[in-house]
């Protein structure tokens, strides 16, 4: 198996299969797949899309690249959320202590900026004191104490979902995603993601989507 003909079936159109969306993305994680050929990746699967069924192996394989945490041992429900990104980071900031207010478990794995917004962990970071790279002990004591905990991806949760989008910020991808969506009147997402509540991260319960929307939007 070589990813340079999975870049390509890409590129023409054609579907991956799980074993070969595991080769590609477990490859890029242990460094065996260089930036350049992930890049071209990213970029076909942005212009031909993705079957339910890739989408669903690429977020698998993406959460299999580092630890799945176990947190049945707490007793109330587990909740992760993910939005689609913006400037203001209003729904994180605003919806997980909500939900831990409720007597939800919030473990909640977020993401740094892309293109001109810094995202939430950038934001957090300006807080003097506020740590956002904690050792899996520490967000298990965190999150069993507060309710909610909010990390970044780690070499040991997630590593993929940190990588794979660091790519953007080299490639511009965000850039031409944009230039894309105003010539062809759309709103397009550059990387696609399912969630399974039962699989994705720290074994969460349920999981809320806050999209963000366009008036051309289908």
């Amino acid at each position: 198996m070589r990813a340079v003909d999975l870049i390509q079936r890409k590129q023409d159109g054609g579907e991956l299969s799980r074993e070969e969306i595991d080769f590609f993305i477990g490859g890029y994680a242990r460094g065996e797949i260089p930036d350049y050929q992930a890049s071209a990746l990213t970029m076909a699967v942005f212009f031909k899309g993705m079957s339910p069924a890739e989408i669903s192996a690429l977020t698998e394989s993406m959460m299999r690249t580092g630890e799945v945490l176990d947190l049945s041992d707490l007793p109330a429900p587990k909740a992760d959320k993910h939005s689609t990104g913006g400037v203001g980071d209003k729904t994180s900031l605003i919806l997980g202590p909500l939900a831990a207010a409720c007597g939800v478990y919030v473990p909640m794995i977020s993401g740094r900026g892309l293109g001109h917004t810094g995202g939430t962990l950038d934001k957090l970071e300006s807080i003097p004191g506020f740590r956002v790279r904690l050792s899996l002990p520490e967000f298990r004591r965190v999150l069993a104490r507060c309710g909610l905990a909010l990390i970044g991806q780690t070499p040991e949760i997630a590593p993929a979902d940190r990588d794979i989008p660091e790519l953007d910020l080299a490639t511009h991808l965000a850039q031409l995603a944009s230039a894309w969506c105003l010539k062809n009147d759309a709103v397009a997402c550059v990387i696609p993601g399912a969630r399974n509540p039962d699989q994705l991260r720290a074994n969460a319960k349920a999981s809320a989507m806050a999209e963000k929307t366009h008036p051309l939007a289908i």
